[in-house]
């Protein structure tokens, strides 16, 4: 009689209470958190080689081939770039991966240089229009002591 019942299988004796068995189980919001390495790459891609600056998808492709190609093993066409930046590409590569994550660091190097440039630029009109505003304010002034 014993034995039916632990051919029954009463779970309290073997301490698996339908728990999941995993080293650390995860819950359904850990789950959402995490990507796929294609949709990481597909962020990297576009982030790396941004549509505003290249404004047509071909540029972006050749870029990132010329880019990625000596970084890589295997051979990486506009095809694999377009798979990549799609997300429709099956797996992805480490050597593909780096190679997106040092294109990342060369657009915000590329990005940081010409917010520079423009900050510069900005500062040259501004200096000139408190230039022009100086003098406009002197000429007033002298205007008013000569009457």
């Amino acid at each position: 009689m014993n034995e039916t019942k632990i051919a029954q299988g009463d779970d309290k004796v073997s301490g698996f209470e339908n728990k999941n068995l995993g080293s650390r189980p995860k819950d359904e919001a850990d789950r959402k958190k995490v990507m796929s390495p294609t949709l990481t790459a597909r962020d990297l891609m576009r982030d790396a080689w941004p549509l505003r600056r290249y404004i047509k998808l071909d540029n972006v492709f050749y870029e990132a081939v010329r880019f990625i190609s000596p970084r890589v093993t295997k051979k990486f066409t506009a095809r694999r770039a377009r798979s990549i930046w799609e997300g429709t590409a099956r797996r992805i590569d480490s050597d593909e991966m780096d190679a997106l994550r040092a294109a990342l660091i060369e657009e915000s190097k590329i990005e940081a240089r010409e917010l520079r440039a423009h900050l510069a630029s900005l500062d040259q009109k501004i200096a000139s229009f408190e230039a022009a505003a100086h003098r406009q304010a002197m000429a007033r002034q002298g205007q008013e002591m000569g009457r």
